[in-house]
């Protein structure tokens, strides 16, 4: 069987490089080893933790009403029925999945799929093995949380983001390996529950590819709201016992802590799926497991792309993997694309303050020889965020003194991941700080904190 494009895998990038290809009237199939379609991200990743992060935030009202004028007596937790509503919200964006491959005439098969090269596709589907041939093929398989060597996930003791998400109980006490997004997340999540959560990070902040001044604000956030923030601590010697794990945690001021938590999330990195995919029987070129690919999302195999959390040199992000998944399918069916711009991608973490940055940090830029000129605007100075009660945070805007250029904008604060958007539209048009500052924002609302930012630039900002 011939297809005019084979794509292996159905996360996000997977399944939306499919849906392109079928609006291009190419005769496309997507492999995939899983029983549902929407990979990682839907099934173990953004999507449910996005709805625990909701659940979450909705309970942190109920428990602590009172500046809204509302008495709330004994509110209770169904920890349970918790999970379900995110397992109900997964389920009906999978079956979209299924109809949105319908919809474009997409062939779904279902198997594990192994590069042959040359063209060719071994889908194994339970021992029974069959081999399918593409004019191109899309390497979309994604990645893997990584662990600690020596441990295993032994649920509920030791988790990963995937089983931390089929807990059927909030465990008292929550320690957590990595400050990254999914660290910081599922610490804000739980915390929000009512586990004790300390969180260890062998680095020197919380969210370290953000801004520092980002970095610090969220930890100041967190230890208000009681989360135990240990930056440049090393964790070892991890027990796992009948009703906890036990581990040792060299802390940054060289004290040594014995520690002892009923749940071990490990959220140290990902790893991408390409060790057993048949990139041996190709000229595909790698690095520590990961695929050099060209603007066009080309690997040195004739034919065969590469997208998504398999790539070498773009972040593991759910939207990269759908925007390399369209810039491949574009280049195959022949019409003009765009290449990513690793600058312009925006980057979302989804605790509360939340997280939006796009372009360079203050750091950055000055490291690579701009002359830095930077706004920042509080949102304790905005008047929505006093009227949801969140004042927390604020907007950063880098630019070039020179030109006025759009270096980077970085946001803490309620929902900044759904702030950073218009500074993203901004940095790819190529607008200036200028065209920011006489763009006019609506009033009351938490965005008007973006135009004030790029006011402060200048100095010229108006409410602070």
């Amino acid at each position: 069987m011939s297809y005019d494009v084979v794509i292996i895998g159905s996360g996000p990038g997977g399944y939306s490089a499919a849906v392109r290809a079928g609006q291009f009237g190419l005769k496309a199939a997507i492999i995939e080893k899983a029983p549902k379609l929407g990979g990682t991200c839907l099934h173990v990743g953004c999507v449910p933790t996005k709805a625990l992060l909701h659940t979450a935030s909705v309970w942190n009202y109920f428990m602590h009403p009172e500046e809204e004028g509302i008495s709330c007596q004994q509110p209770v937790l169904h920890f349970p029925n918790v999970i379900d509503r995110k397992a109900k919200i997964v389920s009906k964006h999978a079956k979209g999945i299924d109809f949105l491959m319908k919809k474009n005439k997409v062939e779904v098969i279902p198997g594990y799929g192994r590069l042959l090269g040359g063209g060719k596709v071994e889908v194994d589907q339970n021992g029974q093995k069959k081999v399918i041939e593409a004019k191109a093929i899309v390497i979309a398989t994604g990645s893997e949380a990584r662990m600690i060597p020596g441990l295993k996930p032994q649920s509920p003791r030791i988790v990963t983001n995937v089983e931390i998400l089929e807990l059927q109980s909030v465990p008292k006490t929550l320690g957590i390996i990595g400050a990254g997004a999914v660290g910081v997340e599922f610490g804000n999540i739980f915390r929000r529950f009512g586990s004790e959560v300390t969180i260890f990070e062998m680095l020197p902040r919380l969210v370290p590819v953000e801004d520092e001044e980002v970095s610090k604000e969220l930890e100041r956030s967190f230890k208000k709201e009681g989360i135990r923030c240990e930056t440049g601590a090393k964790v070892e010697n991890v027990q796992v016992h009948a009703d906890h794990v036990s581990f040792t945690a060299t802390l940054a001021n060289g004290k040594v802590e014995q520690v002892s938590v009923e749940t071990l999330l490990v959220a140290v990195g990902r790893k991408p799926n390409t060790e057993s995919i048949g990139i041996e029987n190709t000229k595909i070129e790698t690095d520590r497991g990961f695929i050099k690919v060209n603007g066009f999302q080309q690997t040195a195999e004739p034919g065969v792309y590469a997208i998504g959390d398999v790539v070498l040199g773009t972040p593991q992000l759910a939207h990269v993997a759908t925007a390399e998944g369209l810039v491949a399918i574009g280049h195959i069916a022949g019409t003009e694309v765009t290449p990513i711009k690793k600058n312009r991608i925006p980057g979302a973490t989804y605790t509360d303050p939340g997280i939006g940055s796009v372009g360079l940090t203050e750091a950055q830029a000055k490291a690579a020889g701009y002359k830095v000129k930077v706004g920042k605007f509080p949102f304790a100075a905005n008047s929505k965020a006093s009227i949801v009660g969140h004042h927390e945070g604020f907007v950063k805007v880098v630019a070039d003194e020179t030109f006025g250029e759009i270096l980077g904008v970085h946001i803490i604060g309620h929902h900044g991941y759904e702030l950073i958007a218009e500074a993203v539209v901004a940095m790819e048009a190529e607008a200036t700080v200028e065209t920011i500052m006489n763009t006019i924002h609506a009033h009351p609302t938490q965005y008007e904190a973006v135009g004030e930012a790029f006011s402060a630039v200048y100095g010229m900002a108006i409410n602070a």
